[in-house]
């Protein structure tokens, strides 16, 4: 094909060539689209995930037949009385009187309901030092916490008249409210901080105060608009205020990659000596077109999460593949147009102490050029030391243990309620999470099912399941019991789940289920603990083979390459490993752990490696996308393999140094909160992003590349029928004097 008959092609390029000459319709169409999205879910409202919805299994059985039953169970609450030393016994008139006053003030509060002492429901410890009074709050149990505040200082103010003891209130309120008062306002400065944070950096990295904003704000927008579209589509598949958070996180990201990437190329090119017309048309063909694939591939990735079966992930999923979407589609159209309409004013508010580029001074990075004459110089060498550091810091993945973390895992002895919790469960082991056993029947008072009930209650505690009491509520109108058993092994759930399991697997056969006609499934934090790692365990194979098959496939598309296709799933499932081996050491072997305030935690928390694995294997495809799409164009060009992996590599070596500082940034401050589950989170997901950023894309990826030389391009015959998603990617066959536009017309230079 001769010059003359290069037509610009590709969705990215026909959508910048079109938005930069409609300038004002593709702004105006962009807010126009924020606004609706707004306005639309607005006025719809958002579903959020319901509790039967949560999990499969026993949970989800007994959620449902709560719910149908329209049973609004109540926030329970405990109040611990303990000796604090001595030979102080509950049966002692001291003792007595506190509870006497424990009762008579928290019913002074109207706030509760069904007040029982311990010497009525004989919920006294085996040593008769420690004692509970149990009650439940009124109203709806969501909304506990914002009424428990009245009742915690009538306990407090009987504390104070009995100092001997140790009175201390515990429960689903008393948590709920201690947990948003502690984190609640924590946990939001760090998602409103990532704004500051990545505009900050993205000042330094531009030195002008509208090229920076620009990213921001694009990324702001999108946010804005899924936020509209979650509250429209979770009448569909509901959301949650996890899938917000991710969203959040995911949408600031890959909005500032992306804007970041193609406003970095339109300034290469214009630094270069190109006119703004022709600088904006390369980088509509060339980091809009890498905008596209790294889209499209991070798409396919979150969307393994739809493959968990579980609520709460595919929300999640969903509202991640929704704003990488939504910012993809704002990169290739409305900054363009945003571009076209500013020109030279980008270079707006420049910052004073750093220097402007001059044209034509290019975009190489001193650094990445010595690191890149080495690898180049001796690849084997690079490869394997690059190779063997990236195995040695996944080995300790190997030993990964996976749990729901407990109370005092997730937050330490940071708050006073977690030695109250501590302390329970050592007195009452499982008292404070016990097994909840929902018993549906025709008719709940029949003889049979009593005597079922009452056989269970005795045959719990004698199997060794629990230490008792069990507890058994009737919910005569609805023709429900709830059953609650402590486990044994309270807070140490390895020990609490083998007494479910006694529970599930030998006591209920024995005697609730001899009644016919009988439901009984077996729920509470421990049942769903364990029903949500079976069903997570089920859902890895599945969801592993879908993001990589279709990973590989989008690259084998977009690039025509069998190698290189290979080499990015390869390069990606290092990137993962090495952030499993980091988050092992740290947060399992305590390797480092006071850096990041994390001793004592001893495991990783359950949806986290999945969680990862999809978010991860996403975001490093923009890097890689970005770097390869480079070396590519640079081939097209006529450049020997070697020479384009230089250009690539040290020509993209800026853009990608400041996209892995803002994500490292970003997710950092995660890192920062009091939460583990939070601070793995955040640790995992910043140490992949900037091992991905500097030892895979700056070291492995060239050393690989100049490996296979030539064979970086190769596709068997076989598949070349497969659909062709390249297109010429070189400036010269979008600015060169015959190109032509997307309706025909001759591009003019």
């Amino acid at each position: 094909m001769g010059n003359g008959d290069i037509r610009v092609r590709g969705l990215a390029a026909r959508a910048g060539g079109w938005s930069a000459r409609h300038r004002w319709a593709a702004v105006g169409i962009w807010v126009l689209f924020v606004v609706l999205a707004m306005g639309l879910g607005s006025a719809a409202g958002r579903v959020d995930v319901k509790d039967s919805d949560q999990l499969k299994g026993e949970t989800h059985t007994a959620a449902r037949i709560i719910e149908d039953a329209g049973i609004d169970e109540p926030a329970s609450e405990n109040v611990l009385i303990q000796a604090r030393g001595g030979d102080l016994k509950a049966t002692d008139a001291e003792f007595r009187d506190a509870v006497d006053a424990v009762v008579r003030a928290v019913e002074g509060t109207g706030r509760v309901t069904e007040v029982a002492s311990p010497y009525d429901t004989k919920t006294i410890s085996k040593d008769g030092r420690s004692a509970l009074v149990q009650f439940d709050m009124r109203g709806e149990s969501d909304t506990a916490g914002d009424r428990v505040e009245p009742v915690l200082k009538a306990v407090e103010g009987v504390q104070q008249d009995h100092r001997a003891l140790r009175i201390e209130e515990i429960g689903g309120a008393s948590m709920m409210k201690t947990f948003t008062d502690a984190y609640g306002d924590d946990f939001k400065k760090a998602e409103y901080s990532a704004v500051p944070v990545a505009f900050g950096i993205l000042l330094i990295a531009f030195g002008a105060l509208v090229a920076a904003l620009l990213p921001v704000m694009l990324a702001l927008t999108a946010i804005m608009a899924t936020m509209g579209l979650m509250g429209v589509v979770s009448h569909v598949m509901p959301m949650s205020d996890s899938a917000n958070s991710v969203m959040l996180l995911v949408g600031m990201a890959v909005g500032v990659d992306y804007c970041l990437f193609y406003l970095r190329r339109e300034r290469e090119e214009r630094e270069a000596g190109r006119d703004a017309q022709t600088a904006l048309r390369i980088a509509a063909a060339t980091s809009g077109r890498a905008i596209v694939v790294s889209g499209v591939t991070v798409c396919v990735a979150m969307a393994g999460m739809l493959f968990t079966g579980l609520a709460e992930f595919e929300a999640m999923g969903l509202a991640s593949l929704m704003v990488v979407a939504v910012a993809m589609v704002g990169s290739v159209t409305v900054l363009p147009a945003l571009l076209s309409l500013l020109g030279g004013r980008v270079e707006k508010g420049r910052l004073p102490f750093l220097r402007r580029r001059q044209p034509g001074a290019g975009q190489d990075s001193r650094f990445w050029t010595a690191v890149l004459r080495r690898v180049l110089a001796k690849p084997v060498i690079a490869a394997v030391v690059a190779a063997g550091a990236l195995l040695a810091i996944t080995a300790p993945a190997l030993g990964m243990k996976t749990q729901q973390l407990t109370l005092d895992q997730e937050f330490g002895d940071s708050l006073p309620i977690v030695q109250t919790y501590n302390r329970l469960n050592e007195a009452f082991p499982g008292g404070s999470e016990p097994a909840e056993v929902v018993v549906k029947a025709d008719d709940i008072n029949a003889p049979e099912v009593k005597s079922a009930l009452a056989d269970f209650r005795d045959r719990a505690i004698r199997s060794g399941a629990s230490r008792g009491p069990v507890e058994i509520k009737l919910h005569d109108a609805q023709n429900v019991a709830f059953v609650y058993v402590p486990l044994v092994g309270g807070s140490d759930l390895d020990k609490a789940g083998a007494s479910l399991d006694r529970l599930r697997d030998e006591v209920r056969p024995a005697t609730l289920g001899k009644v016919d006609g009988i439901e009984a499934p077996i729920t509470g934090q421990v049942a769903g603990s364990k029903d949500f790692n079976d069903q997570l365990a089920g859902a890895v194979v599945p969801v592993f083979a879908f993001v990589v098959v279709f990973a590989f496939a989008l690259m084998l598309l977009s690039f025509r390459s069998l190698t290189i296709a290979v080499t990015s799933i390869v390069l990606n499932l290092l990137s993962v490993g090495a952030a499993y081996g980091i988050l092992v050491a740290v947060f399992q072997h305590g390797w480092g752990a006071s850096l990041v305030g994390a001793e004592g935690v001893g495991a990783i928390i359950t949806w986290l490696p999945l969680f990862l694995f999809v978010i991860l294997f996403g975001l490093s495809m923009d890097y890689h996308v970005f770097v390869v799409s480079r070396i590519r164009e640079a081939r097209l060009r006529g450049l020997a393999t070697e020479d384009a992996i230089r250009h690539g590599v040290v020509t993209t070596a800026g853009v990608v140094t400041s996209a892995a500082v803002i994500m490292v940034a970003v997710f950092a401050i995660f890192g920062t909160l009091s939460m583990q589950s939070m601070k793995q989170m955040g640790v995992g997901l910043a140490a992949a992003v900037l091992i991905d950023a500097t030892i895979i894309r700056g070291v492995l990826l060239p050393a690989v590349m100049a490996l296979l030389g030539e064979r970086n391009w190769y596709l068997p015959k076989w598949l070349h029928r497969l659909p062709d998603l390249t297109h010429d990617e070189t400036p010269q066959a979008v600015a060169g004097p015959a190109a032509r536009d997307d309706e025909g017309e001759p591009l003019k230079v």
